[in-house]
């Protein structure tokens, strides 16, 4: 086995560490789904590359490739021959949620990030949800980006499209999440023990995954945060009219799932997470 070369910062030692060709296990992991992506994939990756570098911890950033048309999985596999702390996975054309699921369970990462590939949201607000765990008295075992909370931003969102975003909060909440003001927003971290709970668990592959997810979560007794971030609207979002019926559906499909007693047997989560190296993090 490779020694390791004695370093004096965490960063040091995550730089020595692939250097004697043995990766780090990582603090955290970043999972970005992907589907016809190529035209900007590789932005995202050098963004989240760049700052998570800044923050000298250990890391691994997943993309998982939703049976894409296009050359994303080549682009991102000339990234990964130049850095082998990013990767791509080939997740099939399953959805969002079955991309989403197949990152997490494939992370290795203490804690595992999800984030949408436009990064609408700036890598620098990572650090938001670092604090939220490193100045709870109980850390969560989930941190949600919301667009919501007081602190948030929402920059450059139509009106029409905000509007038609809370009448599906409203009905979310109505249903399955009482409480929770942003469940769709595409940034969320979740510890490892949380991964491993929930994801095995999901039903659901559309847009609203997120739902169940958190629906799950709250069962489990996970603990589920709100952050509030910076949020820049794209015009070239993938959510289509019929999409956003479909997530109607699914969240009434939770509510079913549920009375059906499909989430019986749910393990609690009755420990908190552990968060050493979280205070490391920072903008």
């Amino acid at each position: 086995m490779a020694r390791l070369p004695v370093t004096g910062t965490p960063a040091a030692a995550a730089a020595g560490a692939l250097a004697a060709g043995v990766t780090p296990d990582p603090l955290l992991s970043v999972v970005v789904p992907a589907f016809n992506e190529s035209a900007g994939i590789t932005m995202c990756v050098d963004r989240l590359r760049g700052y998570l570098d800044r923050t000298g911890i250990a890391w691994e950033l997943i993309v998982v490739d939703d049976g894409s048309g296009d050359d994303t999985v080549a682009v991102v596999e000339r990234l990964t021959a130049a850095d082998r702390r990013v990767r791509v996975v080939a997740g099939g054309r399953r959805g969002k949620g079955g991309a989403v699921r197949r990152g997490m369970l494939e992370a290795r990462g203490a804690w595992r990030f999800m984030a949408d590939a436009d990064l609408s949201m700036p890598p620098e607000n990572i650090a938001r949800f670092f604090a939220v765990l490193r100045d709870a008295a109980v850390a969560p075992h989930v941190a949600i980006g919301t667009r919501e909370a007081p602190g948030a931003r929402r920059i450059g969102e139509p009106r029409t499209r905000h509007l038609i975003g809370r009448v599906f909060n409203l009905a979310v909440q109505a249903v399955a999440l009482p409480g929770i003001g942003d469940t769709q927003c595409g940034f969320k971290m979740f510890s490892a023990e949380a991964v491993s709970t929930l994801f095995p668990l999901l039903t659901l592959e559309s847009f609203a995954f997120d739902v169940e997810l958190l629906f799950l979560a709250r069962r489990a007794g996970a603990g589920v945060r709100e952050v509030p971030i910076d949020w820049h609207c794209r015009v070239d979002s993938r959510v289509s009219a019929f999409r956003g019926a479909q997530a109607f559906a699914d969240v009434l499909r939770v509510r079913w799932n549920a009375l059906r007693g499909r989430y019986r047997g749910l393990p609690r989560l009755t420990q908190a997470p552990r968060t050493d190296g979280v205070e490391r993090v920072s903008g």
